[in-house]
């Protein structure tokens, strides 16, 4: 049976043989997991996302949410899907044991997610949005708070927003105008007006618990004046049992081009006067704490922008074996059966750039799930900094490259369908339209490019980047091994080269103040910092491949050679694709 959502051979290649999943199983949080377990894990997923997300994946397209007496109305397949989701624990796989979680590794728990995010993009994005404000109110909430809130979420019976964006700023946070107003009880009361707020409304959970960016009356101007707070939908009493609404109204809804099954709303605050929102973390510092939800939130937007690409490829991949059309060009006799399009030269072209598209992207997403593993889990102080700076540093990358590369691949997927890719008789138009809000989400890519040049690239002494440089060089080293790599170690190389003296000339203008003209090249920069990012990515997965080879298990000799025909210059006379 033909894969639909991700290749599980990749999917294993990636976490046994590239990342070292099994590594992690050392480690003290993660002992009592083993591969058997991960595998377990994993292979749940899968039968939920096809068994309850797949299949209304083109229903949630073709009837989108409905405003109805102030009520966002879902097609009735969503709810049953996402309380499977819940009932498996994938809401809480990265959670402690103890607070009711598996405990998996968030590289574990990524791949996943990455299921679900291929089957159906829309209905996934519930439960993602409410890990990370569940994530947040756990970092910077009060114990009262955690009670009142998040153990709820925790529960799956509140779900979870961030509401940021208001009408008149758009991504530009330092001029909202939101106010929250102190009140006699310790809370406060909040009015404004918010848009693009994903999961706004709907009646998948009893609660929706809106994080909200606003100004306190004595806020300074800019970013440094912006607080961060929890709005619920519904009040929630001392003893945990709902109250009255609050006084948020969902004003309406918006009709994207893509990601039609999830409620885009607009939310108005306060309208009567009585919005009771509670203050997160420290006054004035509510940005801060919100970068951690949309440092998560980019993470996921990334896998998101490289599952739709991998959906795509699959299904394009699969239509390419069965359709039969033409000839080769060296076959002149018209009586001849025509060949499947897939011996086609350019077919093979578009199927190896999506390969390499998506493989690539794929493998960096549960790299960076990898090192968040680090951060939390490695023994020392100093070895979990270090791979927090390079986290920090590769976060722009892993939103903003598949979100334009992997919709690259969606194109493609449509051209290699001829006529049938633009009609939604077939899934493939509908992938390309929900990935191309991925470059919107969480930031564009000039907003994530300002973010590497302007801040990431210096912070801690450009401690990041010269932990990126040294690791490329490592594994160039070790790419020395295998001559058949040369195509693709000694570009990387150069590039890389190229790159650092590219990056101190930027880095030396913007220190003379030279901060506009400097900043004017920081899209180009980004995407030739994630070229350079993604070659390394395969790379390592061109040795990985050379070394199944020389193991000489008969079985995965197609695959890995699949993966050195995407990863160093292909030949065009082999499909370097599974058969």
């Amino acid at each position: 049976m033909s894969e639909t959502l991700l290749s599980s051979r990749n999917l294993a290649f990636e976490l046994y043989e590239v990342l070292d999943a099994e590594g992690l199983t050392q480690r003290e949080r993660f002992a009592e997991h083993n591969r058997e377990t991960f595998d377990a894990a994993i292979s749940t997923a899968r039968t939920i996302a096809e068994k309850h997300f797949a299949p209304h994946n083109r229903k949630n397209d073709e009837n989108e949410p409905r405003y109805e007496n102030g009520e966002a109305i879902l097609i009735p397949e969503v709810k049953p899907a996402v309380d499977a989701f819940l009932e498996a624990g994938f809401l809480n796989a990265a959670r402690s044991f103890e607070a009711g979680g598996m405990q998996l590794p968030t590289l574990l728990s990524q791949a996943c997610f990455a299921h679900f995010q291929s089957a159906n993009a829309a209905s996934t994005s519930y439960p993602f949005l409410t890990m990370g404000a569940a994530n947040l109110i756990e970092s910077f909430g009060t114990e009262e708070q955690k009670q009142r809130f998040l153990q709820p979420m925790i529960d799956g019976r509140f779900f979870g927003t961030m509401a940021l964006t208001e009408p008149h700023a758009g991504s530009s946070l330092s001029d909202i105008r939101t106010r929250a107003e102190p009140a006699a009880d310790g809370s406060y009361r909040l009015k404004g007006n918010k848009i693009f707020i994903s999961g706004g409304d709907h009646p998948l959970s009893e609660n929706i618990v809106h994080m909200v960016l606003a100004k306190l009356p004595d806020a300074p101007a800019g970013v440094k004046g912006i607080s961060l707070f929890i709005v619920p939908k519904f009040l929630v009493n001392d003893d945990g049992s709902l109250g009255e609404r609050n006084d948020v109204l969902l004003a309406g809804l918006f009709h994207k081009m893509g990601w039609r099954g999830t409620t885009s709303t607009a939310l108005n605050f306060g309208d009567n006067g009585n919005c009771v929102g509670y203050l997160v973390g420290k006054p004035h510092q509510g940005l801060s704490c919100m970068f951690q939800m949309m440092n998560e939130a980019r993470i996921g937007v990334g896998m998101g922008a490289v599952m739709l690409g991998y959906a795509g490829y699959l299904y394009s991949l699969e239509y390419a074996r069965e359709r039969p059309q033409g000839r080769l060009p060296d076959s002149k006799d018209p009586t001849t059966a025509p060949v499947s399009i897939i011996q086609h030269a350019d077919i093979k072209r578009m199927l190896l750039t999506q390969k390499a598209y998506v493989e690539g992207a794929f493998d960096l997403g549960l790299y960076a799930a990898r090192l968040f593993d680090d951060t939390t889990t490695l023994e020392t102080d100093a070895e979990r900094k270090h791979a927090h700076e390079l986290l920090d540093l590769l976060t722009p990358i892993v939103k903003s490259w598949p979100s334009e590369f992997c919709l690259k691949a969606n194109e493609l997927a449509i051209q290699i369908l001829g006529g049938h890719g633009y009609t939604r008789e077939y899934p493939v138009e509908q992938y390309y339209r929900d990935n191309r809000l991925n470059p919107i989400h969480e930031g564009t890519h000039g907003i994530q490019s300002l973010d590497l040049l302007g801040r990431k690239l210096a912070q801690n002494g450009g401690a990041g980047l010269k932990q990126l440089i040294r690791l490329i060089a490592e594994t160039g080293a070790r790419a020395q091994a295998h001559p058949s790599l040369t195509p693709l170690r000694e570009p990387l190389e150069q590039l890389v080269a190229r790159l650092q003296g590219v990056t101190i000339g930027l880095l030396t203008d913007l220190a003379q103040g030279k901060v506009n003209s400097s900043l004017a090249n920081s899209a180009l920069y980004l995407k030739v910092f994630g070229h350079t990012v993604i070659g390394w990515r395969w790379l390592e997965q061109a040795i990985r491949a050379e070394e199944g080879l020389a193991k000489g298990n008969a079985a995965d000799t197609a695959f890995y050679k699949g993966k050195l025909q995407a990863a160093v210059l292909p030949d065009l006379g082999s499909t370097g694709l599974p058969s």
